[in-house]
């Protein structure tokens, strides 16, 4: 049975994130799609925008050190290059068609900034990060980091199009991103009039952002760059039809169901643990990093 379309959301006004990620929240926004697409609890997008070249000495663009626990935050690349560093000891640099995926657990601090010599030269940045929540039995493991290079990602040819595997499985392919839970996530380009098609469990949560094109969903309905579209839990198949060039990334997963406390940074199951988070993070148990 092919899935149909639940909703397509538009997304927030554009807000910044720090003073470098010009973005719109998708969920959870105000409403409960952030336990509606469960695993998957935050999105912010960052559609291409242009910034100017920074002189030698200027303070760097991005987010300076902030606490997270209980969840990851995993970041794609689609122009431009952004730089990690964390308490944990981990630190990199992800450009065009790579992810960051960096697992906070039992609790890190970290900072995202442009990529020095991006910030140098300016240009496109173009980029897009989600929260992707724990189950409450590895809340509190040790903080990990994923750095998934474009050699790493798997690519699997369609006809008139690829597919580029980050997590998850298809057509046989393996992404290579650990995940904690069932996941599929896709970077999806097609030609026009190129068809992607893909089958995944009913019981999945599965929506699919727009970033490039216009994209014929199931029947006549259209989504947009930028536009968010969530399917209903009413099939496995789902087909996309590229009316011109359509880049899009799809995200698919097996709901987490237990309890979510959310608070700022910290995404955990009972108010008593996101106490404790606060209490912990005063208290400097998160480790030490530096903001320069």
């Amino acid at each position: 049975m092919k899935r149909t379309v639940e909703k397509i959301l538009h997304g927030s006004p554009f807000h910044m994130v720090g003073d470098g990620f010009r973005v719109r929240n998708y969920f959870p926004n105000g409403n409960l799609l952030g336990r509606r697409f469960s695993p998957f609890f935050l999105l912010d997008y960052h559609p291409p925008f242009d910034y100017p070249a920074l002189h030698e000495g200027a303070p760097k663009r991005g987010v300076g050190v902030h606490p997270h626990r209980g969840f990851e935050t995993v970041t794609l690349a689609l122009e431009g290059s952004v730089a990690h560093h964390d308490s944990a000891g981990n630190s990199g640099t992800i450009g065009p068609g790579e992810v960051q995926w960096m697992t906070a657990a039992r609790g890190v601090l970290h900072k995202e900034y442009h990529e020095e010599e991006f910030s140098r030269s300016g240009g496109s940045f173009h980029m897009l990060q989600l929260w992707v929540n724990l189950p409450a039995a590895h809340k509190m493991d040790p903080p990990s980091y994923q750095a998934l290079s474009r050699d790493l990602i798997a690519n699997v040819p369609i006809a008139n199009g690829n597919v580029r595997v980050i997590a998850g499985e298809y057509r046989g392919v393996n992404g290579p991103a650990r995940t904690f839970t069932p996941m599929a996530m896709y970077l999806v380009t097609l030609d026009a009039g190129a068809t992607f098609d893909a089958s995944l469990p009913a019981s999945w949560n599965t929506g699919v952002l727009v970033t490039d094109g216009l994209a014929q969903l199931l029947g006549k309905e259209n989504a947009q760059p930028q536009d968010f579209v969530l399917y209903a839990n009413d099939g496995e198949d789902l087909r996309i039809t590229a009316k011109s060039d359509v880049r899009l990334v799809l995200l698919s997963g097996e709901p987490i169901n237990e309890p979510i406390a959310h608070h700022g940074p910290f995404l955990m199951n009972t108010q008593e643990e996101l106490d404790q988070a606060f209490e912990d993070f005063k208290a400097g148990r998160f480790g030490e990093l530096n903001d320069n």
